[in-house]
């Protein structure tokens, strides 16, 4: 079943608020995917000349500032690190090839959940509302952020196949339904050189998105060669450094209702969810039509 939740602030000062509105939103989708969570936030973006790697650890005890120290002295760079428990947002001015070099070879188990300048990702395995707990989401602050609730229909239920599925810099997706295709898509872009993590049916759509923008595409033309490619039933939420954007598939099977606010714009699988933004009744609601995309700039 799953659900999905986003939420983009459009003032500024509201922006400490963001981890606020939105864990509500979280936790009642929870009731819709109990297997496991995850969130991706956007916010300032760090200096051009550095990146943020978002890094899980199967050890909640892991001792991030020995990885931190051990960077810096073989790179003779200056990278900085803050942590919850077993996630960390590591910024470092060492090139993305060679950092997840170098991250393999210090410690083979360290997955890395997203890098860009804007993103941040929590996402593992358990109930979401506990998650949500753990990882301080009512403490978050930015721009945007899109999450999910999972109930696994099909591959593992692992940290590495909990959503959002994130690709190349700054972009992540979540997803309610099911693809029926996502192994010829995925043989196809492997011979074009795309790197998989799981077998997730989710992660084949990341991809094959992430593959159409990195050969010229903007997003919307991504999506709409995406209707054409990905065959099943879906509902995408995205999020890019700047942007969040919903589509439905053909046939809108999967739910999806906005809620567009003067303060905010909220999307949830089900309209309970939204019901505990503040001053939800003088938002504009309305359920996405089939195949057409939506999008809200920052």
């Amino acid at each position: 079943m799953c659900g999905i939740v986003g939420l983009l602030i459009k003032k500024p000062h509201l922006r400490p608020s963001l981890g606020q509105f939105l864990l509500p939103m979280f936790d009642c989708m929870a009731d819709r995917g109990g297997d496991s969570g995850g969130l991706a936030v956007f916010s300032d973006p760090v200096d051009r000349a550095v990146r943020r790697f978002s890094l899980y650890s199967p050890n909640r005890e892991y001792d991030w500032r020995k990885l931190t120290d051990a960077l810096n002295h073989q790179t003779h760079t200056k990278s900085d690190v803050r942590f919850i428990e077993n996630h960390a947002t590591l910024t470092s001015p060492v090139q993305v090839p060679s950092l997840n070099a170098w991250l393999v070879q210090y410690d083979p188990a360290l997955h890395v959940l997203s890098v860009g300048r804007s993103i941040d990702v929590y996402k593992d395995i358990g109930h979401p509302c506990e998650l949500a707990t753990r990882y301080k989401f009512a403490d978050l602050n930015g721009s945007h952020a899109v999450g999910h609730t999972r109930m696994a229909t099909e591959s593992a239920v692992t940290p590495a196949h909990s959503h959002p599925f994130t690709a190349g810099e700054d972009f992540c997706l979540v997803h309610n339904g099911s693809l029926s295709n996502p192994y010829s898509l995925r043989r196809r872009l492997e011979k074009e050189g795309v790197r998989f993590e799981t077998d997730n049916d989710t992660e084949a759509a990341c991809r094959y998105l992430e593959w159409r923008m990195r050969k010229g595409d903007d997003l919307r033309t991504a999506l709409k060669s995406a209707f054409e490619e990905l065959d099943g039933f879906f509902t995408l939420l995205m999020g890019t450094t700047n942007e969040l954007v919903l589509v439905r598939d053909a046939f809108a099977c999967k739910p999806a209702v906005v809620a567009e606010h003067d303060d905010y714009v909220a999307v949830s699988s089900e309209f309970r969810s939204l019901a505990h933004l503040p001053d939800i009744k003088n938002a504009r609601l309305f359920e996405p039509q089939p195949e057409e995309i939506h999008a809200w700039k920052v």
